[in-house]
């Protein structure tokens, strides 16, 4: 699941892809629109600056904007910037690999080679995505529309 700070990460990220070229965005602005606590906002759009993805000024006309072009930018490269890793799992991290605890020698996991299935697919989509591309929102879940977890199957 993604945290809280990454899912507000994406948000300010699409505000400022939403005026990317037109001049600095205040944070007040992308906080009231995306609603995010500009505290917060504040710490991740510095943590963005740090990487290179977002660019600011200070002062009466400034704020922040896109530091590389929408189209440059993918969903997979956010989520490792914020996160560090796509994978659910850290033995399934290409990037930031760890060996989970309590577990069993990594050769022999099932569980490993499944999450590496899922990292892999999650990377293909999300490195295929880049912040330029339009997504619509999708209407809510209906009463009755939860997910189900499924039944033993023979």
């Amino acid at each position: 699941m993604l945290s809280q700070k990454t899912r507000y990460a994406i948000r300010a990220m699409q505000h400022l892809a939403d005026h990317y070229g037109k001049g600095p965005v205040q944070l007040a602005e992308i906080a009231e629109r995306q609603n995010i606590p500009a505290n917060f906002l504040a710490t991740i759009l510095s943590e963005l600056s740090r990487f290179g993805i977002v660019a600011s000024q200070r002062g009466k006309d400034g704020g922040y904007w896109l530091a590389v072009s929408p189209i440059d930018i993918t969903y997979g490269d956010l989520i490792r910037v914020m996160r560090g890793s796509l994978a659910l799992v850290p033995c399934a991290s290409r990037y930031a690999h760890e060996k989970c605890k309590n577990c069993v020698e990594e050769g022999d996991c099932r569980t490993r080679a499944l999450m590496l299935k899922v990292r892999d697919r999650t990377a293909e989509l999300l490195d295929s995505v880049r912040l330029s591309e339009p997504i619509d929102p999708v209407p809510p879940f209906e009463p009755g529309e939860e997910e189900i977890l499924p039944t033993h199957r023979h």
